[in-house]
């Protein structure tokens, strides 16, 4: 018979959040793979358990070469456990080319639900949570990251993502930029650590806000864009919403094309917005 792979979340701050299951898989499996073994065994000892099996490392630079050899292990009949340093494997950490392999193979799946940032966030947030789309880190490169931005400006949904803090402010002054100084958000940080942190208001104020140094981990909430009708966005937010993909690289003729589809409206309203923009300054 097939072994067991099992995906564990670890806690995100707090020890104290680890569930009990955790340590009775840390002590039984047969092998832990770990994103990093220092931080392991620092959570072992928190928990005041002890691996009997094999302790290997499991990391974005090791993953495609290691899953082979776990998956080896997993059909061979071993139950493999899988832990990242804060919350669910495969939620912007390594696992999801263990656990795709495992699947292929028909190796048995499983996992000890844990902490996760994501729906921590979410929820102290103050932001509609009934509906959301988690986006993970955003390209490093200003042009990229304005492109990715772009993609969901008209997302509805509530949008979460995960940030570095010496990115926070770029990230949060490009998020005002495309979705709009006014939209709602929340950057929480170190969540259930002792100086956790939420700070909530529009994206203009909290990019202000950023701008003055901020440290921890972060992640940001961010509203979804409001339902409005075409009649409802004027010509300075067409031409605005032109010049944002204009600067992230699109030609003016496809970027007058895209707003058009985006707002509802005819190219023409655009284009005309765009010219009398132009003809104003």
């Amino acid at each position: 018979m097939t072994g067991t792979l099992v995906l564990a979340g670890t806690p995100i701050g707090d020890t104290a959040d680890a569930p009990p299951r955790l340590a009775e898989e840390l002590a039984g499996a047969d092998v832990v793979a770990a994103e990093d073994t220092r931080r392991l065994r620092r959570l072992t000892q928190a928990l005041g358990v002890t691996p009997k099996g094999r302790v290997v490392s499991y990391f974005e630079g090791n993953e495609s070469a290691r899953t082979p050899e776990l998956v080896e292990e997993l059909v061979g009949g071993a139950r493999v456990l899988l832990v990242t340093d804060a919350g669910m494997p495969s939620v912007s950490d390594p696992g999801y080319r263990l656990v795709a392999a495992a699947v292929e193979r028909d190796v048995r799946v499983t996992a000890v639900p844990g902490p996760s940032a994501v729906l921590t966030a979410l929820a102290l947030s103050g932001l509609p949570v009934d509906r959301f789309c988690f986006e993970g880190f955003l390209p490093r490169k200003a042009g990229e990251r304005l492109g990715r931005l772009r993609e969901v400006a008209g997302e509805r949904r509530t949008l979460v993502y995960f940030e570095a803090p010496h990115r926070l402010d770029d990230t949060l002054a490009a998020m005002a930029e495309v979705f709009g100084a006014e939209r709602r958000a929340a950057v929480c940080r170190e969540l259930t650590k002792t100086y956790e942190e939420v700070r909530r208001g529009g994206l203009g104020e909290l990019a202000a806000w950023a701008a003055e140094g901020v440290r921890g981990e972060i992640t940001v909430v961010v509203e979804g864009a409001p339902e409005r009708g075409p009649e409802e966005i004027g010509a300075e937010e067409l031409v605005r919403r032109v010049r944002v993909r204009e600067e992230a690289g699109e030609r003016r003729k496809e970027a007058i094309a895209a707003v058009a589809v985006e707002a509802g409206v005819p190219k023409r309203v655009v284009f005309d917005a765009v010219v009398a923009a132009k003809n104003a300054g």
